[in-house]
């Protein structure tokens, strides 16, 4: 049972303003994630180990929907076909937990996930953190639109969690443990 010698290191000291410090960890975390599943089977990848059901390789396609709904979607405010893709709901509407749609391969997820993060650093690469979402796509009002330093603050956030999430699953399926 050893630390993952995979995992990235943290953005340096020298990154000062708010702005840059937020996309350098969001990158950093994306890294993480990606590193956290690399080495797991196609089976460990495909199964859960926690109660709530859901599989690592889940965890990566709901990320890169979450990058999709945040940014293309809600900053952007541009039309997404299935904004919610990535779950599974119950009988009476409500979201239960991540899926990957079948007959996607882990190939697909993967390459899905990095294109995802290089529309969503696209996005952010000339914007303002105090640029205001657009309205039309997820929001349908200048009171709901957040800032984009908002978004990307609350993305780092699900990250960090999601990171947390992925150290233990990883734990558990090989011993492997995170920082």
């Amino acid at each position: 049972m050893e630390k993952n010698p995979a995992v990235p290191c943290e953005p340096g000291h020298e990154v000062g303003d708010a702005h840059g410090l937020l996309l350098a960890y969001l990158d950093y975390y994306r890294a993480v994630v990606l590193a956290k599943v690399d080495g797991l089977s196609e089976e460990e990848l495909r199964t859960s180990r926690l109660p709530s059901g859901w599989a690592p390789l889940e965890m990566i396609w709901h990320l890169a929907r979450v990058e999709r709904r945040w940014l293309r979607w809600g900053f952007l405010g541009e039309a997404v076909e299935e904004p919610w893709a990535d779950w599974l709901h119950g009988p009476g509407g409500e979201k239960q937990r991540w899926a990957v749609p079948e007959g996607v391969s882990t190939a697909e997820v993967l390459e899905t996930f990095r294109r995802q993060v290089a529309d969503s650093r696209t996005i952010t690469a000339d914007a303002a953190p105090d640029a205001r979402a657009a309205i039309g796509g997820r929001f349908a009002s200048a009171g709901e639109a957040p800032s984009l330093g908002w978004i990307l603050f609350h993305l780092l956030q699900e990250y960090a969690r999601h990171a947390g999430h992925l150290d233990v699953v990883r734990e558990l399926a090989d011993g492997t443990r995170g920082e």
